[in-house]
């Protein structure tokens, strides 16, 4: 049978090697999502059936749709960590850089052993690097690594792959689902995966909270650059008001985005504290929405992007939609006969 990412197979079997005798945390990345979760349950989960004492670490809880997925798992916290004695391997999954854990977590694990994932702007910061921006999900890598190597995927597992797959191609809808996505889907439900269950966990468990955030959101609508571009914020004070956290944006920007003629949307979530979050998400791969999300120190997918900025926060949405109607304008020329 034909391997689904035997380059990386082959990387992952000496990463196994390497990892030996040692004991193991998960890093994910701050405000996890499905993709997140989903790939630190499945690593966690795989290398303890092989022998290895594993936990997981996040910064931010693991979010309320998503602790169907982690039942009997150990998910720690940055405080549970930063001051031990730990000698443990750390191994980041969906992180996009060394930081997206949490500066704590960085220097707390200044040289991690591996990191698995699938963001544009991944460059590779640790020993082995299993980067492939073509895949939809960092959990379609895992899953493809897994089945090449013949490692065990039980139903657990395997509902946290299909989770992380699920979300990241927008229920199999965005650019980046693939034939792969698909075989590698069918395979998870073979192993146990319940898509009834993620479905429901993941999109018909919303709250009364929720809905009024989306109310405010999509109260907040601009549509710039001719109606090609849609930016929706959130202001300070948003989720105290609606009795929501920042969990509550997961989907909201795909609002912004779904208008008819809007190429790009954006979320701008504005904190209390004078910082600012966007996220960006764009209909098509050729705007690279992680460009503009880099020019603020950001970065992400060529159709999904985000960034956090703690300093330089005035006029940002003004210079946010400057940027986009940039790359739209440079796409357009690119395009012309």
């Amino acid at each position: 049978m034909e391997k689904f990412y035997p380059a990386f197979s082959a990387e992952f079997a000496r990463l196994l090697a390497a990892l030996a005798g040692r004991r193991i945390a998960v890093i994910g990345h701050a405000r996890p999502d499905g993709d997140c979760i989903g790939s630190q349950v499945a690593v966690a989960r795989v290398l303890t059936a092989l022998g290895f004492d594993v936990v997981c670490v996040n910064a931010d809880p693991v979010p309320r749709r998503l602790q169907f997925l982690v039942t009997g798992m150990t998910f720690l916290r940055t405080d549970d960590v930063v001051n031990t004695p730990d000698d443990r391997a750390a191994i980041f999954v969906d992180c996009a850089d060394h930081a997206r854990g949490g500066e704590r977590l960085k220097l707390r694990y200044p040289a991690p052993v591996a990191v698995i994932d699938h963001h544009l702007s991944n460059v590779g910061y640790a020993a082995f690097n299993l980067v492939d921006s073509g895949s939809a999900a960092t959990c379609e890598i895992l899953a493809g690594m897994f089945f090449d190597n013949g490692l065990p995927v039980d139903a657990q597992t395997a509902q946290g792959l299909y989770t992380g797959i699920l979300t990241d191609t927008g229920q199999f809808r965005f650019n980046s689902t693939s034939r792969r996505c698909f075989l590698l889907a069918g395979e998870l439900v073979a192993r146990g995966a319940n898509p009834a269950e993620a479905g429901y966990q993941l999109y018909e468990r919303e709250t009364e909270g929720k809905l009024r955030l989306l109310q405010h959101f999509l109260a907040s609508l601009r549509v710039e650059s001719g109606g090609r571009v849609c930016v929706g914020r959130l202001a300070a004070g948003v989720f105290e008001e609606t009795g929501t956290s920042a969990e509550d944006t997961e989907g909201l920007v795909d609002y912004a985005r779904s208008i008819e003629g809007v190429e790009i949307g954006a979320l701008i979530e504005e904190k209390s504290d004078g910082t600012v979050k966007a996220s960006l998400r764009a209909k098509d791969p050729a705007y690279r929405v992680d460009l503009v999300a880099a020019q603020f120190n950001g970065g992400g997918h060529a159709c999904a992007a985000g960034l956090n900025l703690k300093e330089g926060t005035k006029d940002f949405p003004e210079r946010l939609i400057r940027a986009l109607n940039e790359r739209i304008a440079a796409v357009d020329a690119a395009r012309k006969p």
